[in-house]
């Protein structure tokens, strides 16, 4: 049936929702075929006194916000002018209820959708708030989505039927809202019946968001007595207000058992522990039954807006194989702190890891990246969860690992039961989705894991190659050194006793050539086969990786498992199956059985397992390469040890060398009657000279080929490039 105003027309079988009052469709407008939402209002809606019947007009009329569903006209029924319809702005998303009801949500949003519920929810309240509104009933079921043509969501605030003007300081004592979101002190009165003379602030609506926005992140209630808050109303009263402080949770998992209370987010959120970090103490403080105690709107708005405006830096800390979301705050920064800003990252990455700033290195995109505590936030890389910092420790660090917990399946119902097999089946689809999101997870992980020890041997290799060429350096100059002694020896025999500088390197030589020996014999040389024995055995890993199909098998699992659903969606429609129906029902659920237990096989012996030999692995290689490391930075404590002695050595033979020059030239003088005499010692003073030049053009190779390896460090430490390995499989 169809029925029309005078510009919009809808069917009744379009229904976007409907409440005590008022029902709601999808409309098209009559010139345009523009989608419109259209609110009618039913005859008990007229029961109400007539500003209350007004307010609701007044009130949109009164708002203009992208995050509040727009007031396009009021218009009247074709039939029956007297009942008023609103035409407002269609959401093609539905409701973020509907959303947090897709079995993949069941567990709460991704972050970065929820992230941008908390923007638009919080930008939408503070226009309520700038206007001195008051919504009253503040639920996902009133919170819109629209999907853009990029797919990014919008969610915008609506059913203003409880809203009317309130300013801070005010209070009101009519009771609107939905039972679950309501504020302890109104739930009392609306839902207890309990006589009460108690006044309401606009800190009711903080409560109502503090519910929504945990039903957002964790897919849960947060206060949920046994049999569920509808069914046993005393005890979710009593949660909501005999709560701890801090606390932002309460379950009574058994019948008159005790409220278990949480402090924090659940493991099994999407959230990452940095937004959690960030989050908990503003649900903390909204999800407060004392109204004195309760922050006000402008303590939720400047918390709430600090975190928005965080920047977001992905750290994955490759020893200990977790991945870090470090949040950042940036809002307001004071040109002093602006400047301080990767200091502070250095201090969230120790509080997050542990790992002390002195021993935090770290790699972007396969280089090294040099953080220095005075850079700019801004100057810092772009990161995704793909595509993080890589944070190496240069201390021994205890492998942690992905923090996964595997999802608790309910049983399986034993009878044929429509509905309970209905419930099973909507309950396992999501916790299936759980299993494969937590499996891609753990393959993401696989994938971060390889590419940073990729990275880290090919540094830990530069670093190699680096410390070879020093060797090769310090040696040319030992060589140098010691052809240089050995002719000094020869020119100043016959006045040796006058430098004692000369016999003092004579026995330091040999001691550097049995450090360079040393290095090159038990470390370098070993070091070229660790490293490729290394490449190898990341190779095998990769391969593997890149052939595994466990992801593909379970997604084909959770589409039959789905369609299993569906069908019992439609039995559940139908009540009572013909005796074939019920047939097919329970092959269905037989066949329900066998693809849960695939996916469970699939999880654990294929994705865990390979998860598991990785880390393993990852521990061997951490091994190698910070044994290697210790060494490499030892060798160049004693290279620039050895190199400092040479140039000491090599400026007492200069000494000597000049000395000797000058003597011989004396002797030269006084030997000038003496033909052969003068000309032995034109000679010798020849040969020192051309000595001299030698040892300075050996002084300025080496000053050339130590410039050389310190401009390609720099170079190698700002290359963009990124290092490949094999990745695995994407459907």
């Amino acid at each position: 049936m169809t029925i029309s105003t005078a510009n919009h027309l809808w069917s009744l079988d379009d229904v976007l929702g409907q409440g005590a009052t008022a029902s709601v469709y999808k409309a098209r407008n009559k010139k345009t075929g523009e989608l419109v939402a259209v609110k009618v209002f039913n005859l008990v809606s007229y029961n109400r006194p007539y500003e209350v019947q007004m307010r609701e007009f007044e009130v949109l009329q009164k708002l203009n916000h992208v995050n509040i569903v727009k007031l396009f006209a009021v218009e009247e029924m074709h039939m029956n002018p007297k009942q008023k319809v609103l035409v407002m702005e269609f959401c093609s998303g539905g409701s973020l209820l509907n959303l947090l009801e897709e079995p993949e949500n069941a567990f709460g949003l991704p972050e970065s959708e929820f992230l941008i519920v908390l923007q638009c929810v919080v930008q939408g309240m503070n226009h309520l708030r700038e206007n001195g509104v008051v919504h009253r009933d503040i639920k996902p079921g009133n919170i819109m989505r629209q999907v853009g043509e990029d797919g990014h969501s919008v969610y915008k605030l609506t059913d203003f039927g409880a809203a009317r003007e309130l300013e801070d300081d005010e209070k009101f004592v009519s009771i609107y809202g939905t039972e679950e979101y309501l504020h302890p002190d109104m739930y009392e009165r609306a839902v207890l019946k309990k006589p009460q003379q108690k006044a309401y602030g606009v800190s009711v609506d903080l409560w109502s968001i503090g519910v929504t926005f945990y039903h957002a992140a964790t897919g849960s209630l947060p206060f949920i007595p046994y049999g569920g808050p509808r069914r046993n109303k005393k005890i979710m009263y009593k949660i909501t207000t005999e709560k701890p402080e801090g606390a932002i949770a309460g379950v009574q998992k058994v019948e008159d058992g005790p409220i278990e209370w949480s402090y924090r987010l659940p493991h099994c959120c999407q959230l990452s522990e940095g937004l959690k970090t960030q989050l908990v103490p503003v649900l903390a403080s909204i999800l407060e039954a004392n109204q004195e105690k309760c922050w006000g709107f402008v303590q939720f708005f400047a918390a709430t807006t600090d975190i928005l405006h965080c920047i977001t830096v992905h750290i994955f800390s490759l020893q200990q194989a977790t991945a870090h979301s470090i949040y950042i705050h940036f809002h307001n920064t004071t040109p002093c702190n602006f400047i301080q800003m990767v200091s502070i990252l250095f201090e969230d990455v120790q509080a997050q890891t542990g790992i002390e700033l002195a021993a935090q290195q770290y790699l972007f995109l396969g280089h090294p990246l040099i953080l220095e505590p005075s850079m700019k936030v801004v100057n810092l890389p772009l990161t995704t969860p793909d595509r993080p910092i890589i944070l190496i420790s240069r201390r021994p660090e205890k492998l942690v690992g992905h923090p996964y917990k595997e999802p608790e399946a309910p049983a399986m119902p034993t009878k044929f039961d429509v509905m309970a097999d209905y419930t099973f089946s909507k309950t396992i689809v999501g916790v299936i989705h759980q299993y494969l999101r937590i499996a891609r997870s753990l393959q993401k992980y696989r994938e971060l894991i390889q590419q940073g020890f990729y990275s880290y041997i090919e540094n830990t290799g530069f670093e190699y190659s680096n410390v070879a060429h020093r060797i090769a350096m310090v040696n040319m100059k030992l060589l140098s050194s010691i052809s240089t002694e050995e002719h000094l020896h020869l020119f100043a025999q016959r006045f040796a006793h006058e430098f004692p500088d000369f016999v003092d390197n004579k026995k330091k030589l040999p001691l550097i050539e049995e450090d360079l020996q040393r290095m090159y014999g038990s470390g370098v040389r070993e070091f070229q086969n660790q490293l490729k024995h290394l490449h190898v055995m990341l190779s095998k890993h990769s391969e593997t990786l890149a052939q595994d199909k466990s992801i593909q098998k379970m997604e084909v699992l959770l589409g039959k498992i789905v369609a299993v659903h569906q069908q019992y969606c439609k039995d559940r429609m139908t009540g009572k199956l013909s005796y074939n129906d019920e047939q097919i029902h329970k092959f269905e659920k037989l066949n329900l059985s066998t693809y849960i237990k695939k996916v469970k096989s699939l999880f654990k012996d294929d994705c865990l397992q390979k998860y598991q030999d990785v880390l393993m692995a990852a521990v061997s290689w951490n091994r190698v390469l910070y044994k290697m490391q210790a060494s490499l930075e030892h060798f160049g404590v004693v290279l620039r040890q050895s190199m400092g002695d040479l140039h000491v050595c090599e400026a007492q033979q200069n000494k000597v060398l000049d000395r000797a020059v000058l003597r011989a030239l004396q002797q030269s003088v006084g030997a000038e009657g003496v033909d052969g005499q003068k000309k032995d010692d034109e000679h010798m003073i020849l040969k020192m000279n051309r000595l001299k030049d030698e040892m300075e053009a050996v002084a300025r190779e080496l000053q050339n080929n130590n410039n050389m390896i310190e401009s390609l460090a720099v170079v190698t430490a700002t290359l963009p490039l990124e290092k490949k390995v094999p990745q695995a499989n994407r459907p």
